[in-house]
Parts: structure tokens; sequence; C-alpha cells
């Protein structure tokens, strides 16, 4: 039996909102809850919650009624508590600190960033959580690397997604959490320490102001 685990807004609609909106302006990003440790003498009943190793993913996004797939970089480090998303065509990237509660957004072409408080609900889309129904169906390999396929259900629909052993999603193919329906897969996967300045703005890039993050994916932010 799957097991029901607690609400998160879906991975593969914080990717599709990055790819629509180029700058990845956070929007769309799930809370990531803290993994319980696995009972050695049972298979787990859920993927692991984030990736455990330093790694640069580069993913094909593409949601339902695209004309073509784009590619983002993605770069994880600390257990899942820093991430960086660069948007398609190095418009920006958004980084997001989960254990400061920070996201900060990079536009490129303007160069210019800032850092927005998230509060408590910093938000993930490639970070997974037990807010959802978990059904293990079987091994197989993603970009060269081995994954373990779960069939996913929420109160949106259902989804299959291909997770390592370390915690890195490296496809999601179906309807999310947030009703976004469309496909996800990782074309590299690269395993390597990941330097610290790869979390930090770009030198020379100058700090603007904006509003708090709005507690909900696509929110507009507030005060």
């Amino acid at each position: 039996m799957p097991r029901r685990a607690a609400g998160r807004p879906g991975m593969m609609a914080g990717a599709l909102l990055l790819v629509g909106i180029g700058a990845g302006v956070g929007a769309g990003i799930a809370r990531a809850d803290a993994q319980p440790a696995p009972d050695s003498a049972h298979a787990p009943t859920h993927p692991p919650l984030a990736p455990t190793r330093d790694v640069q993913v580069a993913y094909s996004v593409q949601p339902e009624g695209a004309p073509a797939p784009k590619t983002i970089q993605v770069w994880f480090a600390a257990n899942g508590g820093l991430m960086r998303i660069d948007s398609p065509e190095g418009m920006g990237a958004t980084i997001l600190d989960r254990v400061a509660r920070q996201v900060t957004i990079v536009l490129n072409r303007q160069k210019v960033y800032t850092r927005l408080d998230a509060g408590s609900d910093i938000r993930n889309p490639f970070l997974l959580d037990l807010s959802m129904q978990y059904t293990r169906k079987g091994d197989t390999r993603v970009a060269d690397v081995d994954c373990t396929e779960w069939a996913i259900v929420s109160g949106r629909g259902s989804a299959t997604a291909c997770v390592t052993a370390d915690g890195v999603i490296l496809r999601e193919d179906g309807v999310d959490a947030e009703g976004m329906k469309g496909r996800l897969v990782a074309t590299r996967v690269t395993y390597a320490p990941i330097p610290a300045g790869t979390f930090q703005p770009p030198e020379g890039y100058q700090m603007v102001t904006r509003h708090r993050v709005a507690p909900g994916p696509g929110g507009t932010g507030s005060g």
C-alpha cells in the first residue's frame, strides 16, 4: 500500500513556472520536511526527500502544450539546504537557502539581484516531502544514473518520478500537486563538490529591494 505522507506544491510546477517566467522569480518553490530515519528491516516506503550529495543536474522541462522542451540547470548542496536554479538561456537564477529561509533572485541582463525573506514557508520545487502517497514501482536508469520509479498520487492527480538512492529527482511525468501537467527529465548529472560562490550573486551585481515572498506558489509578495 502506498504511504500517505504532508502538502508539497509539486516539483514540476516549480520547474515549469521557472521556465515560463524566464528569470525564475521564486514562484512555485515546495517545502521539504525532515526525512524520518528509514527502517532497515523494510524496503523504503517513500523516496529520499532531498539530495544527500553535492550534484549539478541539467533538466529538460516541457509543460503540456509547450512546443518544445527547455533546459534548466540546477545545483544542490548541503543536503538540499542550498539550491540554485538557472533559467533557460541564462536569463537569471533563483538561489534558495533553506537554513536562512532566504530566496535570492538574480537577473543577468540588468546585473541586479534581490534577497527575499521567505518567512517560515520556504518552498522548493526539486525536493520531495511526505504530502503525497508513494508506491514503489521498480528500478531503471536516467541520464546514465540508477534510480527508482515511484508512482505518486496527490489531490490533483497522479505522476511518476524516478529518484536516485541519494535523493536526486531524475524524471517526473504527469500531474503534480498543483495540478500542472508536463514532463521533466535529467539529461546530465554531475556529482562533484560545488563551490560556495555558486550560491551567491555574481560579483559586481547591484542589490535591489523587493517585497516579502508570498506564502503560496505563484504569489505576488506582500508588505
